[in-house]
């Protein structure tokens, strides 16, 4: 085996009150193709990362042969050389799940190297990098999931989103640092706030697998969205905007692009998107896929 094609989804991650726990596949992917040689690491970045201010490493910094590089050490693999060729299309630092994209690709391509089924540690390896299973899960599993952890252990179950749920998400050009933001969030927040957020957040995974009609009183949050306005005020506004209209709108993970959850696909005529790039993203049904040769 010398060639191996992984194709990962992009993920929406807190859907509003579920912070570091809920999250969402999209069907916007990144396509990697992963050749063992003879030896050295040879990186063609193409579309999404290629240059200008996304720019991304072409080195053994790579967020992807860093997870497959683990991945490899984990199953006991030793491959002599790497050719990576990264077809990006999900846009990178505007909380759509870019990074945790990449780690799924690396342990993905590691288990296909190895022939073996993906399984519980994947998710242990994918998530150990960001510390939170919620994106992870989702590029691994698709749909809907609800993660949490165990003691030092992630755990992730997959459910499955209703069919009448259409989310747009809406990307502006500003690009948001997770570090920077989680750096905005107080150490301590009311009780209130944390009860009413631990509320909406049960009422989430009902309205998201069986109720659509509640998404909007289940996208509610007051753990963190308000404490990271500042970082982006444009995308704070359309998500109160949408929300003023009765769209289930909230800040897509660590922001700044802001996710709708719509049963027809479209925003309202009279909300003001034109700073943003707005598009319908299906929900993706089955996660991460490989094919090896």
């Amino acid at each position: 085996m010398t060639l191996i094609e992984v194709k990962v989804p992009a993920s929406s991650a807190n859907l509003g009150p579920g912070f570091d726990t809920l999250g969402l596949a999209l069907a916007l992917y990144d396509r990697v193709e992963l050749r063992i040689t003879d030896a050295g690491l040879k990186i063609e970045v193409i579309d999404v990362g290629a240059g200008g201010v996304e720019d991304v490493p072409t080195d053994e910094s790579h967020l992807v042969v860093r997870a497959f590089r683990r991945g490899c050490e984990h199953l006991g693999l030793r491959p002599p050389g790497l050719h990576l060729r990264c077809f990006n299309a999900i846009p990178h630092a505007r909380g759509l799940g870019s990074s945790a994209a990449a780690v799924v690709t690396g342990v993905a391509a590691a288990y296909a190297l190895a022939e073996k089924a993906l399984d519980d540690e994947a998710l242990q390896l994918a998530a150990g990098f960001e510390g939170h299973a919620d994106n992870a899960a989702a590029s691994l599993l698709g749909g809907f999931v609800v993660a949490w952890t165990e003691g030092e252990r992630f755990r992730a179950e997959r459910l499955q989103p209703h069919h009448d749920i259409r989310p747009v998400v809406a990307v502006p050009a500003l690009r948001s640092s997770t570090d920077a933001t989680r750096g905005l969030l107080p150490a301590q927040v009311p009780h209130a706030d944390a009860a009413f957020t631990a509320g909406r957040a049960a009422l989430a995974v009902h309205a998201l697998t069986s109720r659509p009609d509640l998404l909007l009183s289940a996208t509610e949050d007051r753990l963190h969205q308000h404490y990271r306005a500042p970082a982006y005020p444009a995308s704070s506004e359309l998500v109160r905007a949408l929300r003023a209209e009765g769209v289930a709108a909230a800040i897509s993970g660590a922001g700044p692009t802001v996710l709708a959850l719509t049963t027809g696909g479209i925003l309202p005529a009279g909300v003001d998107v034109t700073s943003f790039d707005v598009t319908e993203l299906p929900i993706d049904p089955g996660g991460v896929q490989v094919a090896a040769q």
